[in-house]
């Protein structure tokens, strides 16, 4: 999990390829979930939170630059 510093450290293109790295994570997951094969069911969660950090950068970036 990514610390707050470390995303604002972050360039846009790092936090896109993270975004995309996470949300295909979450996606394997989900479907390990489904087969049964899932161990950790709270990586999910932690991903999620991880993917709502990075978006809310984006956010906040593309609201200062206006």
């Amino acid at each position: 999990m990514k610390k707050p510093a470390e995303i604002r450290e972050m360039t846009p293109e790092e936090l896109d390829r993270a975004l995309a790295d996470d949300r295909k994570e979450i996606f394997n997951l989900r479907l390990q979930a489904q087969t049964g094969q899932l161990e950790n069911s709270a990586r999910i969660r932690l991903l999620r939170k991880e993917v709502a950090r990075l978006e809310t950068e984006k956010t906040a970036r593309r609201n200062q630059a206006q």
